[in-house]
């Protein structure tokens, strides 16, 4: 989960498509009209269970599923009674897909829920991934996938067992301006790519917020947006690091007792080439640098849910507007009903997480080179 709601600019996700007006218009709730079109097994369109009503849920996910075309919010599940009221009225949600996390495992037997997306705290995402997967639903998970490669592999294998598919929330993969730079090490458009920075921070502010507890996150801007970071630096170079050094930066301010305030790191990868980043909850840098044999590339804002900007060479990159939640729920819906398999699997979690524990090693180490 993107950790700031101020971080990036809202967007607006209400389309008014020709279903929309016409359950407005006869004065049904927009999801109560997507469930009818769908015909009475409903499974046209997936249904998905959001576990965890934060602000990403509620200000991205929520709203997204409102335009997506092969899936729809059917039920929730939360530990706040008050937010049962408010979402089951504002989406249509009936009383018997409503859930908390004590009986959670009820949703076993509960049709309208084919996928359930865990967008809860870090450390929790392991434990409920498991749940889910035993009661036989496919999994979206939020970053970072879990808090050790330990649980990423038990996830993955959870999964495996009950037959049941698994995503990991990297919504840039989706977006057309990360994609043109994914696809310059596939197509070779630039030549040998042989650099890579990427850096992502920001201020943080509630200092009692569950982000600076290291029980709940694991690590703090590292685990939140540094993920991206490393994301970006694997794609980029179509390649995986072999070895790394990290260094961590500490003002002393109170807040980050718990964990690093700002980390930097550099990585190795096969052939020579590097790359380098920063992450922090006490600056603000949102950037992606590429540069290659022929030329080199940028987008700056890079990880936002909107308003990214760049270039590659000579070419100013420009995209309508996307909204990459829609893509990314939408698509594995379709992995689903056509048993194929997500661009953002398990594994790929799991490989982020083995770079961010070889990160968090070397710091323990003063800086050590570490073989990943």
């Amino acid at each position: 989960m993107t950790s700031n709601k101020n971080l990036v600019p809202r967007r607006d996700f209400i389309k008014t498509s020709a279903l929309g007006l016409s359950a407005l218009s006869i004065g049904l709730p927009l999801n109560s009209a997507l469930a009818t079109s769908c015909g009475s097994s409903g499974k046209d369109k997936l249904g998905i269970a959001l576990v965890g009503l934060g602000n990403y849920s509620k200000g991205q996910l929520a709203p997204s599923l409102l335009e997506t075309e092969h899936c729809y919010l059917s039920a929730i599940v939360t530990g706040t009674k008050e937010k049962e009221k408010e979402w089951a009225e504002k989406y249509n949600i009936p009383k018997g897909n409503i859930y908390n996390y004590e009986n959670f495992d009820d949703i076993a037997s509960n049709k309208d829920i084919d996928i359930v997306y865990i967008v809860l705290p870090n450390s929790m995402h392991a434990e409920f991934t498991i749940r889910a997967a035993k009661a036989g639903k496919h999994v979206i998970c939020e970053k970072p996938m879990a808090v050790s490669a330990a649980e990423c592999k038990a996830m993955i294998k959870a999964c495996n067992d009950n037959n049941v598919k698994l995503s990991i929330g990297y919504r840039l993969q989706f977006d057309p301006y990360h994609k043109r730079i994914i696809n310059l090490s596939k197509e070779n458009t630039l030549g040998s790519i042989n650099y890579v920075n990427a850096d992502f921070a920001f201020t943080i502010g509630d200092p009692t917020q569950w982000r600076l507890k290291k029980d709940l996150a694991g690590g703090g801007a590292l685990m939140d947006v540094g993920v991206y970071c490393i994301q970006a630096c694997r794609y980029s170079f179509g390649q995986e690091p072999i070895a790394l050094r990290a260094q961590a930066f500490n003002s002393g301010n109170e807040k980050f007792k718990e964990v690093n305030e700002t980390i930097t790191w550099q990585m190795e990868f096969p052939d020579g080439k590097i790359s380098n980043s920063t992450t922090s909850y006490a600056m603000s840098v949102n950037s992606l640098f590429v540069s290659a044999q022929k030329g080199k590339a940028q987008l700056m804002p890079s990880y936002g849910y909107g308003g990214i900007e760049g270039f590659i060479k000579d070419e100013i990159l420009e995209f309508p507007k996307f909204n990459q939640q829609a893509a990314q729920m939408d698509t594995f819906a379709l992995n689903v009903k056509n048993n194929t398999e997500s661009i953002v699997p398990g594994e790929e979690g799991l490989k982020d997480m083995k770079v961010i524990e070889a990160i968090f090693k070397s710091l323990e180490q003063n800086g050590a080179r570490i073989l990943i």
